[in-house]
């Protein structure tokens, strides 16, 4: 057992939140008990992901993607006033991280999406400035954009959305989680074969073409399933608290 303000200063310490610009408020999002035994990880903060915490007997919930995003309505209504109110009820800690937990060097989603690829880590993509969270490198063998297409739908299990803007082999790759495909002018740039992301824009086609860098388009859900976990885990092994994944299928 540990108390949510001890929780909370250890993960701030571990993911420096303060380092980062955001969307949104990194930390303890909605205060809940005091005392915390388990832990349910998860993408997002959805009304389905707060239920299931809730059946999993949940006394804090920790997210990628929390609430109170930059320029949103701030009225609790409709979807935001049912979520708050679940959680309230329930006595449940929200906390959230999101660029920060994007980029930690360890735990991060593009550390871990490495990981999960087999991808060789040699350098970083800037992206919005410093700190860089994006990540850059290379396969261990070079592959056709075909055949590594088909090895993220294995790893993820997402079959991606697959841009050709060159027909080599690929050898060297650049990769951000998420809605990153604004970073593919700078993949091209370092005269990368391949970047990935998670979603994908109508101009990313023809500025992948145009460029001549592939781009993949292999989900933001899927992307970013593996920074979250990696936390809840460690936290769990580091104070001796429960924790568990749920993961709520989300196809984009």
């Amino acid at each position: 057992m540990i108390t949510r303000t001890e929780l909370l200063a250890y993960i701030d310490e571990t993911l420096e939140p303060g380092r980062f610009k955001d969307y949104c408020p990194n930390g303890l999002q909605v205060a809940g008990a005091e005392h915390i035994e388990t832990i349910i990880s998860g993408v997002t903060a959805s009304e389905a992901m707060i239920e299931a915490a809730i059946a999993a007997g949940a006394d804090a919930l920790l997210v990628h993607h929390g609430y109170f995003w930059r320029g949103e309505d701030p009225c609790i209504v409709g979807i935001k006033q049912r979520r708050l109110k679940l959680l309230l009820e329930n006595n449940i800690n929200l906390f959230a991280y999101h660029l920060p937990l994007d980029a930690h060097s360890s735990l991060g989603n593009n550390v871990q999406l490495a990981e999960i690829l087999g991808l060789e880590i040699d350098g970083r993509i800037s992206g919005t400035g410093d700190p860089a969270i994006g990540l850059c490198g290379c396969l261990p063998q070079t592959m056709s954009l075909q055949d590594f297409a088909e090895h993220v739908q294995l790893r993820l299990q997402r079959e991606p959305l697959v841009i050709q803007g060159h027909d080599r082999p690929i050898t060297t790759v650049g990769w951000c989680t998420g809605a990153a495909q604004g970073f593919l002018q700078q993949a091209a740039e370092l005269r990368l074969d391949l970047f990935i992301s998670g979603e994908i824009s109508e101009p990313t086609v023809h500025m992948a073409r145009e460029l001549g860098i592939n781009y993949m388009a292999a989900g933001h859900h899927a992307t970013e399933r593996y920074g979250v976990q990696a936390l809840g885990q460690m936290l769990a092994q580091h104070f001796n608290i429960r924790h568990h994944f749920i993961d709520i299928d989300n196809p984009v």
